[in-house]
C-alpha cells in the first residue's frame, strides 16, 4: 500500500509539472511514513517541504498542486489533507485494504519474504563462547539474537551461514586444563590450595571425576605439562559437547563449528603474520611483535606475539577473519558481548590490512541480562562458579519463552529477565500473549469445522463485509508486516518482529473481545474466518523468524 501511495504521489507531481502547476520536473525521492497519530491518516509525506527549494514555491502550494493532480482511478484514497507546514496526509478507503488478505493467503509461509539480499553470501558468527564452562543466560541472549538475525536475513533473500567459533587454543584453555588437573589431584587425596585464577564451579569437579574414573592415578606420575594438556583437551571436548546439546535444546543449530586451533595447525596464523611482516604492517619492539593498527584507524598498535613468543588472541582473530573472506563471504556479521566494543577497531584494521573493505564487516553488541525472580535479582557469582546456566533457564521456563523474552528489547539495551514472569500463563507474559492468539484462532477453526465450515478461500462478496474499525485495523497491521521484516533485515534488529507480533496480538484481542467470528450469517462468518486465518499465518511466520513455535493448542 505504501508503494502504491508513493507511485500516486510521484505521478501526481509529474502531472502537475506538465500542466504548469509546478515549475520543475525534478523531484526528490518520495518518502511515505505511517503517522504516529491515527487522526493524521494512514500515510503521510513531506515531499512538498523537501521539494520547496527545487520548485521555488511554498510547501503548501506544492502540496495543493500534488493533491489536485492525483489520478486515483482505483479509488484507493478516501481523502487527503494538508497539515502543518506542508505535510500531505492520506486516508485510505477501507475497501482498498482487503487485497492484503488475499496476498497473505496466497503467499502463506512466504508472506513477508523479499529478495533484497539478492543471494549475497553472508556469514553470521555468534555465541562462540570459550569452551571453559557451560553457557549462561548472557550467551542465551546472544544465541537468540544471532539465530533470529540469520533467519530474517535468509527470509529476505540472503545466502546465510551460521558459524560457531571454538576458542580451543591459548591461555584460557591452558587455565581450564590446570583447573581440572588440580581438582583431579585433590580427588586423589592431595592437599592443594585451589588458586583464585582457576575456573571454579562444580563442573570442574565433575570433569576431574570423569578423568579419575577413566585414568585412575596415572597422571600423578606424568609430566605436569602433559597432564594439563590432556585435561584441557578432555575438558574442552566435553564442554563443547554440552554447549552443542544446550544450543540444540534451545532450538539453535549451526551450519559450521570452526576451531581456533585449526588455524594454527594449518599454518594460517603464521602465514598471515609473515605476510604482514613482509609488508611492514607488523614490526618488532621490546621483544614483542606489534600490528600497526593505528595506520588503519585504531587508537594504538596491538601486540600479536608477546615477548615470550606466545601469540595473542588478536593474532588468531586476524587469521580467522581473513579466512572468512577467503571462503567467499561477501559480508561478515559477528555477534559479541557489549564488553568487546573496544575490540571492533582492531578487527576492522586487520580486515582492511588484508585487502578487504571493512564496510563488509558488522558487529552486533549484545548487552547483559539481569536475571530476576519475582522482580528480585538472582544472586550470582561467576568468580565462585555460582551462576544459572542457559540449560537451567530452558528447563524452568522453556525455550520459546526464553527466546522471545531475550528478543523483546533492542540488543544494545540491558534486559531484565524475570523467571517467574516467563512461566506465567497470562497476558503479562509476552510470549504467551502472542502464542495464545495462534492457539485461539486454531480453536476457532476447529469449532468452525465442527459446524461444517471448511472453505476460507477468497470471496469478494464476503470479504467486502469486513468493515468494522477493528477489522480494518487488523488488516492494516498485517499489511505492514513485510516492511517490518525488511527493516529488521536492513538494521539487523529482530526485536522489531517481536514488537510487531505483540502489537498484532493486541489488535486481535481487541477485535475478538468485541466481535464474534462464527456468526449466524454464513457470509460474514466466511469473511471473518478468512481474516483471522490470515492473522494466524502472520503470527506463525513472525514466530518462525524468531525461532519460536506456534502452538495449535495451549
Amino acid at each position: 500500500m505504501k508503494q502504491k501511495i508513493k507511485n500516486l504521489i510521484l505521478k501526481a507531481a509529474l502531472n502537475a509539472h506538465e500542466k504548469g502547476d509546478l515549475p520543475s520536473s525534478e523531484f526528490p525521492d518520495v518518502e511515505v511514513e505511517t503517522p504516529r497519530v491515527e487522526s493524521h491518516g494512514d500515510f503521510s509525506t513531506n515531499i512538498a517541504m523537501v521539494a520547496a527549494s527545487i520548485q521555488k514555491m511554498q510547501p503548501k502550494k506544492i502540496a495543493e498542486a500534488i493533491i489536485k493532480n492525483i489520478d486515483d482511478q482505483k479509488g484507493i484514497i478516501a481523502k487527503t489533507e494538508i497539515a502543518g507546514p506542508g505535510f500531505i496526509n492520506f486516508f485510505i478507503n477501507s475497501l482498498s485494504w482487503h487485497p492484503v488478505l488475499r496476498r497473505i493467503h496466497e503467499e502463506d509461509g512466504r508472506y513477508g519474504a523479499s529478495d533484497i539480499g539478492k543471494g549475497m553470501k553472508i556469514q553470521v558468527e555468534f555465541v562462540s563462547s570459550n569452551p571453559t564452562g557451560p553457557l549462561h543466560v548472557g550467551h542465551g541472549r546472544g544465541a537468540a539474537v544471532g539465530d533470529a538475525v540469520a533467519n530474517i536475513l535468509l527470509f529476505c533473500g540472503y545466502d546465510v551461514e551460521k558459524e560457531y567459533y571454538i576458542n580451543d587454543s591459548g591461555r584460557q584453555i591452558n587455565t581450564l586444563g590446570r583447573s581440572v588437573f588440580l581438582r583431579y589431584r585433590q580427588l586423589l587425596g592431595e592437599d592443594i590450595e585451589f588458586p583464585d585464577d582457576c575456573y571454579q564451579g562444580d563442573y570442574i569437579r565433575d570433569l576431574s571425576g570423569r578423568i579419575k574414573e577413566d585414568k585412575g592415578a596415572a597422571f600423578l606420575d606424568q609430566k605436569e605439562d602433559e597432564a594439563v594438556l590432556y585435561c584441557a583437551q578432555f575438558a574442552a571436548k566435553h564442554i563443547i559437547a554440552g554447549i552443542r546439546d544446550d544450543l540444540k535444546f534451545f532450538g539453535v543449530e549451526f551450519d559450521n563449528w570452526f576451531s581456533e586451533q585449526s588455524l594454527y595447525d594449518s599454518g594460517k596464523v603464521d602465514k598471515v603474520l609473515n605476510d604482514f611482516r613482509s609488508q611492514n604492517i607488523i614490526y618488532e619492539k621490546d621483544g614483542a611483535h606489534w600490528f600497526k593498527t593505528t595506520d588503519f584507524g585504531d587508537e594504538k598498535d596491538r601486540v600479536v606475539v608477546r615477548n615470550n613468543g606466545q601469540t595473542t588472541y588478536f593474532a588468531s582473530d586476524i587469521a580467522y577473519h581473513k579466512d572468512k573472506f577467503n571462503r567467499g563471504f561477501e559480508r561478515v556479521i559477528d555477534i559479541w558481548g557489549a564488553d568487546h566494543h573496544g575490540y571492533i577497531p582492531r578487527i576492522k584494521a586487520s580486515i582492511e590490512a588484508a585487502g578487504y573493505s571493512n564496510d563488509r564487516f558488522d558487529v552486533i553488541l549484545v548487552q547483559l541480562v539481569n536475571l530476576l525472580r519475582g522482580g528480585e535479582p538472582v544472586a550470582m557469582s561467576t568468580r565462585a562458579g555460582e551462576f544459572i546456566t542457559l540449560a537451567d533457564v530452558i528447563d524452568e521456563v522453556g525455550a520459546d519463552a526464553a527466546k522471545f523474552i531475550f528478543l523483546t528489547r533492542h540488543h544494545e539495551s540491558p534486559l531484565d529477565f524475570d523467571l517467574e514472569l516467563a512461566k506465567k500463563k497470562t497476558n503479562e507474559n509476552p510470549v504467551f500473549y502472542v502464542q495464545y492468539v495462534h492457539a485461539r484462532i486454531s480453536s476457532i477453526i476447529r469449532k468452525g469445522r465442527e459446524r461444517g465450515i471448511k472453505d476460507t478461500g477468497w470471496d469478494e462478496k464476503a470479504v467486502s463485509m469486513l468493515k468494522e474499525p477493528e477489522e480494518i485495523n487488523l488488516i492494516k497491521s498485517m499489511g505492514s508486516y513485510p516492511e517490518t521484516v525488511r527493516l529488521s533485515a536492513e538494521f539487523m534488529e529482530p526485536h522489531r518482529i517481536t514488537f510487531y507480533l505483540m502489537n498484532l496480538a493486541s489488535s486481535f484481542h481487541a477485535y475478538y473481545n468485541k466481535h464474534r467470528v462464527l456468526t449466524d450469517d454464513p457470509l460474514l462468518t466466511m469473511a471473518r474466518l478468512y481474516l483471522v486465518v490470515a492473522v494466524k499465518k502472520v503470527i506463525r511466520n513472525g514466530l518462525a523468524l524468531l525461532g519460536v513455535s506456534a502452538p495449535e493448542k495451549m
